[in-house]
């Protein structure tokens, strides 16, 4: 149940921070103004709240460990968002970065 709940806040904070960029992205390099500039900061900002709620107490693991959710999760937000489709090494590398994710945050340890 851990590691559900902890994988569920991976995908929530994946959502906040990679759309939040998105938005940015469309805000600006899109001209599409302010609006979209505003809600893809207080995304981010979410997204930093979000990452508070892992029950792992060590902010470099959490961070680390998403670094591998953002690589994954950001492919395929350009698969819907943009029509981006990955090709065999792309889904390797994100595959592998998920690997490297579930090591670092759910490999058995003494003691914390």
């Amino acid at each position: 149940m851990l590691i559900l709940r902890s994988a569920a806040l991976f995908v929530a904070a994946a959502l906040f921070e990679i759309g939040g960029a998105w938005l940015v992205w469309q805000g600006v390099r899109e001209h599409r103004g302010g609006l979209w500039i505003g809600a893809g900061v207080m995304a981010l900002g979410a997204y930093g709240f979000v990452a508070t709620l892992q029950p792992d107490a060590h902010f470099g693991r959490i961070l680390a460990a998403y670094g591998g959710v953002f690589v994954a999760g950001s492919l395929a937000w350009g698969m819907v968002a943009d029509g981006y489709r990955p090709d065999r090494w792309d889904v390797t590398g994100a595959l592998i970065c998920l690997a490297g994710m579930a090591v670092i945050m759910w490999a058995p340890r003494n003691g914390g």
